[in-house]
């Protein structure tokens, strides 16, 4: 049972990639009240949390009812991300929260990126979704099957943790630093979504 944890762990660990995922959403969140960037980190990895376990659970049954396809979740998730991504990287969400600040100068909140795109697609993402799966498919029993939901488990406490420090230690290394930072993790966010995109295309075309 130790070696089924520490396997599913690492997979899982690698695919929903907490120490990825925390710098990006530090630039997402950038300008955030402290209070509220750390509950918007919780709530991501409650609802990426709620994704998963239904997937875990039901999954192929969900799936098959809807007639949808994983590589299907690959390609529209790739997409999204691809605009969050051009939109850190031109500040477009800078200027709208700007333009935002002078109309609404008594509200310091800016938009809520906890469901999208960290929760989906960034942490309960095609990937997770499809590893998740799999690694419940291969599971023997019951308890083998809540071994792989307590690695689940881990991951994602170690993904909230990273989500919710991330934030003020990229604030501690300044504005121009925060401000190239986020342009640089703005073009690795939209490479992965193209990777994305590559992989549901390779996927439904069979190549």
């Amino acid at each position: 049972m130790t070696e089924l944890f520490i396997s599913a762990f690492i997979t899982l660990f690698v695919v929903i990639d907490p120490p990825g995922c925390a710098p990006i959403y530090a630039g997402l969140t950038k300008g955030a009240p402290a209070l509220q960037a750390r509950n918007m980190a919780l709530r991501a990895s409650f609802i990426a949390t709620v994704i998963l376990l239904i997937f875990a659970l039901f999954g192929e049954d969900l799936l098959s009812a809807l007639h949808i396809e994983l590589n299907s979740f690959r390609i529209a998730g790739g997409l999204m991300l691809f605009f969050i991504a051009f939109d850190m990287v031109f500040e477009k969400r800078t200027q709208r929260r700007e333009e935002r600040a002078e109309k609404v100068a008594a509200s310091p909140e800016i938009e809520d990126v906890s469901v999208f795109p960290m929760a989906m697609p960034m942490l309960a993402g095609p990937g997770a979704i499809a590893a998740v799966m799999l690694l419940m498919n291969e599971a023997d029993g019951m308890e083998e099957s809540l071994v792989v939901l307590a690695a689940l488990g881990a991951v994602l406490v170690i993904t909230a943790a990273a989500l919710v420090s991330a934030g003020p230690l990229i604030r501690l290394l300044g504005d121009r630093v925060e401000a190239v930072i986020t342009r640089l993790l703005g073009v690795l966010l939209a490479a992965l979504a193209a990777q994305y995109v590559i992989d549901g295309l390779k996927g439904s075309f069979g190549t």
